[in-house]
């Protein structure tokens, strides 16, 4: 009766202790349908893998392409019996087992003799729990699962689901991070190596123990060799091969997009479509606008601008000092790295005679600084012995250059003006040193670099032509609380009478001040705000000159209207985005057209309907299109007409030189570029536009349009023309100037025809004469009173 009681009790204590374990245990069948947490892939248009955003970084891998050396590879590793056990491997649990009795004993892990199917159990519908609970389930699952899925699948899950170090889930990222190629490519060594590692990653790291790893590699092949899925002769020689990886994973070959890879994710973040979680774990293909060729080339035209100030202002000293040369190199290492710049070293000086300034880099090379950069060091803060520094080959392969990490920094973005499809961004100097975006995230004045819009603002409202002349010349106004406002052209001179053209194209202030009276700021604001400069700008006229604040991207946008015939456009950095069955989730461009895929049959092309909201006259957009290029050719921008092509663009320069800009373009490119310093603080006396932001331009735009065939800025097909003072202008029609009108020479000049209250309002005492045009006016005596728009 006594042991019947213990039987019966026993029972249900076993009983109950089943129903404990097993009323949570996962549906197996669930894994029918399951897709392993997979990266998100961004492209460049051209199909350059740029980026990658996951938690678990993995790259899934059908099983049809994974090659059959590899699987072979990891079931000769883990489980030689795959395709023939039923989901239990019964000897090896056994052996397991037994070993299991004196871990517990001495209180070690529990080792698993698992099979690939209990593998994907436990790591897919588990957790990792060292348990015995967790093994009975982990049996019981493997079991449901080999009813529920074909051999293939679980070796699939097995394959993408697996940690395999250096940052890798799956086959498919570890391929990619240890080799830098895709799985079908891997040579026989490298996958029997890759399967060497589920046991353990740390283990076997090819870098910190590449001889285990080695050891580990050959075991795996000889196993394969044994099992008759390669032959002797053909492991042999994979075990001769040496074990080459890359230094570190990394998520693109592709790494001058860091500013713009990050804008991408920012946006997919915020993307109804995507968010975290989808983007993070949903496998998506992400199609984006970057051209690489133009990023390499703004990315390197932006750091060799902002070198090029940096050296101006001087040498600031050595980042380092050691006492001994004695591990110098691994002081340096630990101390600084030459930001992006791959050819630039640490190095130490190690004499200094004579004029002569020996260095040693880090790998050992040793070489004199160029003589140069001794008197340049020398005029800076010196130069001694054990200064640690940053060199770089000079072009003979000789010697070396002196360089040092520019402070200032700066923005550049590349636009296709008829998509606003953004080709290239650069966001600073160095991503590594600072990851704040300056293209987007640095709201800064733009400078003169606004003056278009006010222009563009004055053409129309119908009261000025490119043939109406606003005086250049001082003028004061009076603000609120009673000061006085005076501002002054750069040069501090004046002209008086000139075309719209010239005050454009020598960046007049005093004249761009009186043009905004006359239009009035509400409109200028409006077509700002239109434009996407702002979301809102005060109606004050110092707005007129570029005192509000704005950021290179949205200028960009701006002047692509200039060049695409006055529409709006919608920047973006996100052309196409698909899910990992290849359907797409998201287009920026939501255009239909409905004929597209047709076959040619020689009738009427399909037609796709124009986007973007009509914001300026096309001839409007034109006529600053055209006062534009007319800044690169006689203005203040003169120096980019040395590429030799048509372009457009404004300079800006803010008040005591904080911030320099240029905004260029040529017919299908809009190239925004900013110089200053992150607190914005003075760049320094005569650090214009022209002088820090052009050459930039210039650089890049030499790259950008390098074997590119020559074309002209295209003008609206009802635009009327007339040569005033020499220069062939645009016109709405019925406002071009005939030569019997007034004030129209015998070679086509223009002196003024409109009467002087449309063309400065109230802003001046004196109506303008033939003796204001010929010289500067004397300063105005009469303050208006404007506290309304201050």
């Amino acid at each position: 009766m006594i042991l019947f009681t213990f039987v019966a009790a026993s029972a249900v204590a076993l009983g109950v202790y089943a129903a404990w374990l097993f009323h949570d245990l996962p549906d197996a069948g669930d894994l029918a349908d399951y897709h392993p947490p997979t990266a998100t892939r961004a492209y460049a248009w051209d199909g350059t893998l740029i980026g990658e955003f996951s938690r678990e970084r993995r790259i899934f891998v059908p099983y049809d392409a994974i090659p059959a050396q590899t699987a072979q590879a990891f079931m000769a590793a883990e489980d030689h019996n795959f395709f023939h056990h039923a989901g239990l491997d019964f000897g090896g649990m056994s052996r397991a087992l037994v070993k299991d009795v004196v871990n517990i004993a001495q209180g070690r892990r529990l080792e698993s003799g698992s099979t690939i199917t209990q593998q994907v159990a436990k790591n897919i519908l588990l957790t990792n729990d060292p348990t015995i609970a967790r093994k009975l389930k982990e049996a019981i699952l493997a079991s449901q699962l080999e009813q529920s899925l074909s051999k293939e699948r679980i070796l699939e899950l097995y394959l993408n689901e697996i940690w395999l170090g250096y940052r890798s889930y799956g086959v498919g990222a570890a391929a990619y991070n240890y080799f830098g190629k895709s799985v079908s490519d891997l040579s026989l060594a490298e996958s029997a190596y890759l399967a060497s590692l589920p046991k353990g990653p740390d283990n076997y790291h090819p870098i910190r123990r590449k001889a285990a790893a080695i050891a580990r590699r050959n075991w795996v092949l000889d196993q394969m060799a044994e099992l008759g899925w390669v032959t002797r002769a053909e492991a042999e020689s994979a075990k001769k091969q040496d074990l080459v990886v890359q230094p570190a994973p990394t998520r693109a070959q592709y790494r001058d997009a860091d500013y713009f890879v990050e804008e991408v994710r920012r946006i997919a973040l915020n993307m109804k479509e995507l968010g975290d979680e989808r983007l993070n774990a949903g496998g998506y293909y992400v199609r984006t606008t970057l051209d690489p060729k133009l990023q390499t080339a703004a990315r390197l035209a932006l750091m060799n601008g902002l070198e090029t100030y940096d050296r101006r202002h001087g040498w600031r000293g050595a980042w380092g000092k050691v006492e001994t040369l004695d591990g110098w190199e691994t002081v340096a290492k630990k101390r600084a790295r030459p930001a992006e710049r791959r050819t630039w070293r640490q190095a130490v000086v190690t004499s200094v005679a004579g004029g002569v300034v020996e260095v040693r880099t880090v790998e050992g090379k040793t070489g004199a600084l160029a003589k140069e950069d001794v008197a340049w060091a020398r005029a800076g803060k010196g130069i001694g012995t054990g200064d640690l520094v940053f060199v770089a080959p000079d072009d003979k392969g000789s010697g070396f250059r002196l360089k040092q990490i520019p402070i200032v920094n700066g923005a550049m973005v590349a636009m296709e003006p008829y998509s606003g499809r953004v080709l290239a961004m650069v966001g600073g100097y160095s991503f590594s040193l600072s990851s704040f975006n300056r293209a987007v995230q640095a709201e800064r004045q733009p400078g003169s670099s606004f003056k278009p819009i006010v222009y563009a603002a004055a053409l129309e409202s119908g009261a000025y032509t490119p043939a109406t002349t606003v005086l250049d010349a001082p003028i004061t106004l009076v603000g609120a609380g009673g000061k006085d406002w005076t501002p002054e052209n750069y040069e501090h001179d004046y002209f008086g009478l000139l075309t719209l053209r010239k005050g454009l194209e020598l960046s007049r202030n005093t004249m761009t001040v009186r043009i905004a009276q006359g239009v009035g700021m509400t409109k200028i604001a409006a077509l700002a705000e239109k434009l996407g400069v702002t979301k809102h700008m005060d109606h004050v006229l110092a707005m007129a000159l570029g005192a509000g604040e704005t950021t290179t991207y949205r200028m960009a946008a701006a002047y692509s209207s200039f060049v695409n015939g006055g529409r709006l456009v919608r920047p973006h950095l996100i052309e196409l985005v698909e899910d990992r069955n290849g359907k797409a989730i998201y287009r920026a461009d939501p255009r239909d057209c409905d004929r597209c895929d047709a076959g040619f049959s020689g009738g009427e092309s399909p037609r796709i309907p124009v986007t973007g909201e009509q914001v300026m006259d096309p001839i409007t957009a034109y006529q600053i299109t055209s006062m534009l290029e007319g800044v690169v050719q006689r203005g203040t921008a003169a120096a980019a007409s040395s590429l030799g092509r048509p372009l457009g663009g404004k300079t800006g320069t803010t008040n005591d030189y904080r911030s320099a800009w240029f905004m260029g373009f040529s017919p299908h490119m809009v190239v925004g570029v900013y110089v200053g310093f992150d607190d914005n603080r003075s760049l320094g006396h005569g650090e214009t536009g022209s002088r820090a932001a052009v050459p930039i331009f210039i650089d890049f735009m030499g790259q950008a349009l390098k074997d590119k065939p020559i074309e002209n800025f295209k003008a609206p097909a009802n635009a009327k023309f007339a040569t005033v003072r020499g220069i062939v202008e645009a016109f709405r029609p019925g406002t071009e100037p005939s030569l019997n009108d007034e004030g129209l020479g015998a070679a086509g000049s223009l002196t003024g025809p409109q009467p002087y209250d449309q063309v400065f309002g109230n802003g001046l005492t004196g109506a303008p004469n033939a003796a204001a045009a010929a010289a500067p006016p004397p300063p105005p005596k009469k303050k208006d009173d404007l506290s309304d728009l201050f």
